[in-house]
């Protein structure tokens, strides 16, 4: 584990960092599911080094009113719901805010997926291992909504990879009974923002990650 690492160049050299710690999974078959739209990009690279399948598991977090890069929960795609009730308390958010922010959520998951399936039909997750894959932690948030989907899937096995992260929301992913193993290279004495994990952290697009998607329509 590195506290103060010199940033990643970009995700792909992220995904290749994190396709060495995966290697001794690669026997097991795993499907590799990365969260759109930056940890497509990481998740990618992993399934080309452990040449196994890719797909995507789209979740959202639901912002907080008047700071929408402050998440207080996540939906993920088949609507299953984390709330992360301190924050909400302290806010003091009301139920009909989470209901209306919950829907507007869900609607643009929807739209999002209806494009992603387009290109690529869903992966049978049930009894298989799963890689879900981001490009960071912050809160946490969405990755926790979606190792929840994924559970729900009947997953044989979940292990959360992600390049980077603050210790809180490593251990709070660890603890999860859903969880087989987490690995994240990168634990930063301050952390700030996933951005600090990357010396390029563009935006990835959802021409990009459809790209990425159509380059494993016919694996094996």
């Amino acid at each position: 584990m590195r506290q103060n690492p010199d940033p990643y160049i970009d995700r792909a050299e992220a995904g290749r960092s994190l396709a060495e710690r995966l290697s001794r999974h690669s026997g097991e078959r795993p499907v590799v599911l990365g969260l759109p739209r930056g940890g497509v990009v990481v998740a990618a690279e992993i399934a080309r080094e452990l040449k196994c399948e890719l797909d995507v598991l789209v979740a959202g977090k639901l912002r907080a009113p008047y700071n929408p890069e402050l998440a207080i929960g996540a939906i993920a795609e088949d609507g299953r719901v984390y709330l992360n009730e301190l924050a909400i308390r302290g806010l003091r958010i009301k139920e009909d805010y989470l209901t209306r922010e919950k829907r507007a959520r869900l609607t643009a998951i929807n739209e999002r997926l209806a494009l992603y399936r387009k290109v690529k039909k869903k992966v049978p997750l049930a009894g298989r291992t799963l890689i879900i894959v981001d490009d960071g932690l912050a809160t946490g948030a969405t990755m926790i909504s979606a190792i929840q989907a994924a559970s729900a899937s009947r997953a044989g096995k979940i292990i959360v990879a992600v390049p980077g992260g603050p210790q809180d929301s490593v251990d709070r992913i660890k603890a999860m009974p859903e969880v087989s193993e987490v690995v994240c290279p990168v634990i930063p004495h301050l952390f700030f923002a996933v951005s600090q994990l990357y010396a390029d952290f563009k935006q990835v697009e959802d021409d990009e990650v459809m790209d990425i998607l159509r380059e494993f329509t016919n694996e094996g």
